[in-house]
């Protein structure tokens, strides 16, 4: 098992920046591919970034790309989300995820954190 918790949320401008950690602990970090997911308020939970193992493979959504930087750092135990130009509908609880395989669906995803609340205003 893994144990995640996000850090880094917060209030921010839009055109601001934020960055998020997920600091994991458990079971051996390097084995997982990590995951972004966010929830709005009334809309279901989307997949926003997926980061392999390795790290040598990445998705991101269509509405963050460009924007948005998944990075892992395995020596720390850590992934990381680099949000640019956050706009007001990027406003969401993001929580990472971790499963035994990069995926970019979300039923793949057994290990999830609580979650930390991300507000761009306007």
């Amino acid at each position: 098992q893994v144990q995640l918790v996000e850090s880094g949320g917060g209030l921010v401008q839009a055109g601001g920046s934020l960055r998020l950690a997920c600091a994991a602990s458990g079971r051996t970090f390097s084995s997982y591919g990590m995951a972004w997911f966010r929830q709005a308020p009334g809309k279901e939970r989307e997949l926003v970034a997926a980061i392999s193992r390795g790290g040598i493979n990445t998705y991101y959504a269509d509405s963050v790309k460009g924007r948005f930087t998944i990075s892992r750092d395995n020596a720390k135990n850590t992934v990381y989300l680099q949000m640019s130009i956050l706009k007001p509908e990027d406003t969401a609880v993001y929580s990472c995820a971790a499963a035994d395989r990069y995926s970019v669906r979300q039923y793949d995803y057994d290990y999830w954190g609580q979650g930390t609340q991300v507000t761009v205003a306007s």
